[in-house]
Order: structure tokens, then C-alpha cells, then sequence
């Protein structure tokens, strides 16, 4: 997997982790945009479609056709300004910038070929600019499979002292085997200091333990919650499937009506573990919904509305919209206004479950989200398509990761591309914000409780905003987690698949 830097001279590899020695982590789908062979006037270019697959290395067994690296770079520019929600910022830049000889890759043009603006807060218009190859891409969001050790990392602070926290871990992997839980801080990697290490070779180190692209052994210290002596702990990185859907309970009394969800992950397995977890509440007679997204970057725009769906219900729903795409002024896939509507999905697209079966529903006209900084794209379509059609959404916790785009993935000769190619609003047209979503109730991500525990911060604060309509104080932090990252909550370390807004193309 390549990972691209999300500013000019930031290390990719290094950008993985989130560590800052000049190292930023940069987030994030088939369209080649364009048609004909001829170069357009105004800009130079030639379509896109007219240098697709042409490959400087085609694949055995493809239908890729022998090209040159200037063919793959005059492919992305071209595709690029075709489809790009933002193309007149790329068209733009310095004409050095935009110059395809500087760059000796593909993969290194595409980097730059993205929109140099700010938000309103100061933050990148962009930061959702990334590639895989493509035999990754196909792997990680059909099966939900990667190498890993079943442990989630939430990076409180990336610059020297680190800090680096275990989000969660899932049942029967070796991580649930070597009892690491929620909390334990990683200490060492491979004897690589994780804390004040900060050499490009440490941190190279410190990638590949964390986030392996195959099978290895890899040895870490850690701290576990409450303990005063480190560990260390051998895992052996295999291909684990993610389990999505986590934690499907009623909570005890007096919430004893009350439904609880982990959900991590928009992938095409999560259709089957949201049907079983909604079917599953619905028996218990919930009343209420606890949905905790503070971990989901997002993923299929479709699994979203079939949530949203099964937690609202056909009265509110029925011949609304979830989400409305607007593309450029071009637009690039030519769809009409009724096919750039996702609806809310009243039966199954056949992610997991046979296409047309029709979904359970709760029928809720209110639901509390668990959110965060991890919380992201498709996670905010949930709440932005609720809220569009009247149900309450209560959000609490911290500010969401603003992201209302999404994209096309496109492969070109092996590499998938992911560029901004569209931006979505709710029935009530509205889906201004790359800011994030301000919670109604601010809360710390409480790492000395579990996730689905009554007593846990986030969870305490919405039981509490349920039960009085009062947000409470701030729960307490976790003991040694810096009092500027409390609030705010860490940064869950996650490849770009799951920080996205993944439309399919039909």
C-alpha cells in the first residue's frame, strides 16, 4: 500500500503512523471520465480515456497495452481535471507544479494534483488525496481482509513524547490472545523507542511493526492500563478478516431498554453484521439507540443509508433523500439528477446479503451517535441523511472529521486513484461541513473503560443527556493521557480505505 503525503516534502512511509519528522498522515471511488481522442483546446490535454491502461509495465493478463511513465502521468492530469470535484484550483497552480517532468512517477504527480485552498478552521480543503495498488484495494474492501494483529492503535500525540493508546482489539486474534485491552500504551517496537525515537530509521521501523504488509514477527513493549511494570508481547502479523459490527447488546438497568452498537467500518461484510445486530435489538424491544461511531472513518456510502435506513425506518424514509451528489460542472459521469440520489435502501444491494431481501428496522425517531475525530465521510452521511428527514440525532463526544466528499476508486495500470469527485448533501440540501459536525454533548474517549460499558465516558454522558436532557461535565480522562488530547480524543491510525466516502458505480 502507498500512502501519499498530504504536504509538499512530508515522508509518506512515515505519514503511515501519524509521527511527525516532517511526517503527516494523509486520508482518503470506476470512471475514466471523458471520451474522444482529440486534445482539448483550452487546456492541452488530451482525454483521458485516450492513454487509459497505457502502461509502462502492463500486467500479465491484462488488457493493459504497452505505454510509457508519460502516458500514466498525461492519464492522471488528464483524468484529474476531467473529474476532479475542484479541478479549477489544479488548473491553478505553477505551471513548475503542474509540470509532469518533474516528477518521476504517476503515483508523484497525482500527489500535487489537488486543491491548495483552507477551510474556514485553517484546515487543508484536501486532505483526502490518496492511491493503493490496486490488488490491495480489491483485497481490503471486498473481504475486509489485511495483515494485522487485531488491534486498533489511537494516536494521542504524534510528536516527541508520543503517545500511543490501544483503541480496541477484536475477539480471537492474537492480540485478544496476548490480553492486550483497551488502554495498554505502546511503549517500544521491535526495540525501537515509540516515544522519543525519532530518526527516519526508527520510524521506518516503527510502520512496519504497527501496520505490516505481510506475514512477520514483531516484539512490543507495552504498559498495560493500570499496571506500573511494562511487558513485552511477540505477535505474528496474519491476514485477519474485521469484524465490523461489535458489542450488539441491550445495557443493563435502568437502561435496560436501551440498545448499544460498535460500528467500525463501511465495508461490503458490515451489510450481514448490521442486518444480524438490527434483527438482533429489534427482538430485545429497544426503545433507544446508542450507535458508537467514534472509530468509523466510513467506507460505503450505500451500507450508510442502509443503516440509517434500518435505524429510522420506512415512515420518515420512504421517497426521501439520503444523499444527493453534486459533481463539478462538467459533470464528468454524466448522471442525471435521479441517478446522482442515493435513497435511503429499504432492502438489501447485495453487499452480503442477497440483493432484495428487505431490511429490519427499529423505527426509531431519535438516536445518540458516539462520535470523534476517527468519525468520518459515510459515518457523517448517517447523521447528515438522518437529520434530513427529521429523526433527532444526538452526537456525542468531539467534533467529527468534516468530510462531506467522495470519490470514484479508479485503477490506471495497477494503481487505484482516489481523488475528491463529489460532494453530498441531505433531503434539506444541506452538507456544509469540512469542519465536522459539532457534538451536542462534549465528552473524552474514556480508554479506562470498554467500549459498551455503561460507565465509559461517552456512553455515560449520552445515558446522562438521555435520561436528564442535560449534557454533564467532561468525564475524566484516562490516567496519563495528555490533558490537550482529552476532549478532542486521538487520532485513530487506519489506512485511507477507511477514512472515506466510497461510492459504487452503477
Amino acid at each position: 500500500m502507498r500512502v501519499l503525503s498530504d504536504e509538499p516534502g512530508r515522508l509518506a512511509r512515515s505519514a503511515r503512523l501519524g509521527f511527525e519528522v516532517s511526517a503527516a498522515f494523509m486520508l482518503l471511488a470506476s470512471c475514466g471520465g471523458g471520451g474522444g481522442s482529440n486534445t482539448d483546446p483550452s487546456t492541452g490535454l488530451v482525454a483521458s480515456s485516450s492513454v487509459a491502461q497505457h502502461c509502462a509495465a502492463p500486467r500479465s493478463g491484462s488488457s493493459d497495452i504497452l505505454g510509457t511513465v508519460l502516458d500514466e502521468k498525461n492519464w492522471v492530469r488528464s483524468w484529474t481535471d476531467e473529474t476532479y470535484l475542484w479541478y479549477q484550483d489544479v488548473r491553478a497552480l505553477s505551471a513548475s507544479t503542474l509540470n509532469a517532468g518533474n516528477y518521476a512517477t504517476a503515483i508523484d504527480y497525482f500527489d500535487v494534483l489537488k486543491s491548495p485552498q483552507f477551510t474556514a478552521s485553517g484546515k487543508a480543503k484536501d486532505h483526502f488525496h490518496f492511491v493503493y495498488d490496486t490488488p490491495t484495494w480489491v483485497a481490503l474492501s471486498q473481504s475486509a481482509v489485511s495483515y494485522g494483529y487485531g488491534f486498533e492503535i489511537a494516536l494521542i500525540a504524534s510528536t516527541a513524547p508520543r503517545q500511543a493508546l490501544v483503541a480496541y482489539t477484536s475477539p480471537g486474534t492474537p492480540a485478544a490472545t496476548a490480553g492486550l485491552a483497551r488502554g495498554a500504551q505502546i511503549l517500544t517496537v521491535d526495540g525501537v523507542d515509540l516515544v522519543y525515537d525519532n530518526t527516519q530509521a526508527g520510524i521506518d521501523t516503527l510502520n512496519a511493526g504497527l501496520f505490516p504488509d505481510a506475514a512477520g514477527t514483531h516484539t512490543f513493549t507495552v504498559l498495560d492500563p493500570g499496571a506500573s511494570t511494562p511487558r513485552s508481547v511477540q505477535f505474528t502479523a496474519a491476514a485477519l478478516a474485521q469484524a465490523t459490527v461489535r458489542n450488539v447488546k441491550t445495557l443493563p438497568a435502568p437502561n435496560q431498554t436501551v440498545g448499544y452498537m460498535q460500528f467500525n467500518d463501511h465495508l461490503a461484510t458490515s451489510e450481514a453484521e448490521l442486518v444480524n445486530a438490527i434483527n438482533q435489538l429489534k427482538a430485545s424491544g429497544v426503545t433507544d439507540l446508542m450507535l458508537d461511531l467514534r472509530y468509523n472513518g466510513g467506507g460505503y456510502l450505500d451500507v450508510a443509508s442502509e443503516l440509517a435506513y434500518m435505524i429510522a425506518g420506512p415512515t420518515p424514509t420512504n421517497g426521501q433523500v439520503f444523499e444527493r451528489l453534486t459533481f463539478n460542472d462538467k459533470n464528468p459521469f454524466q448522471r442525471t439528477a435521479e441517478q446522482s440520489v442515493t435513497p435511503f435502501h429499504a432492502s438489501a444491494l447485495g453487499f452480503s446479503v442477497a440483493r432484495g431481501t428487505a431490511l429490519p428496522t427499529l423505527n426509531l425517531p431519535r438516536v445518540f451517535v458516539l462520535v470523534g475525530a476517527g468519525t468520518c465521510s459515510a459515518s457523517e452521511a448517517i447523521v447528515n441523511g438522518l437529520r434530513g428527514v427529521g429523526v433527532q440525532v444526538n452526537l456525542i463526544g468531539a467534533t467529527t472529521c468534516g468530510k462531506p466528499y467522495g470519490f470514484y476508486p479508479q485503477d490506471n495500470c495497477g494503481t487505484t486513484y482516489f481523488s475528491i469527485q463529489f460532494r453530498g448533501v441531505n433531503q434539506l440540501g444541506q452538507g456544509d461541513y469540512a469542519d465536522g459536525f459539532i457534538p451536542t454533548c462534549a465528552a473524552s474517549d474514556d480508554f479506562t473503560h470498554a467500549l459498551g460499558d455503561p460507565a465509559e465516558g461517552r456512553l455515560a454522558a449520552a445515558l446522562s443527556y438521555r435520561a436528564n436532557g442535560v449534557c454533564a461535565p467532561a468525564m475524566a480522562q484516562a490516567q496519563g493521557l495528555r490533558p490537550s488530547a482529552a476532549l478532542a480524543g486521538p487520532t485513530l491510525v487506519r489506512p485511507p480505505l477507511r477514512e472515506n466516502r466510497i461510492y459504487r458505480q452503477r
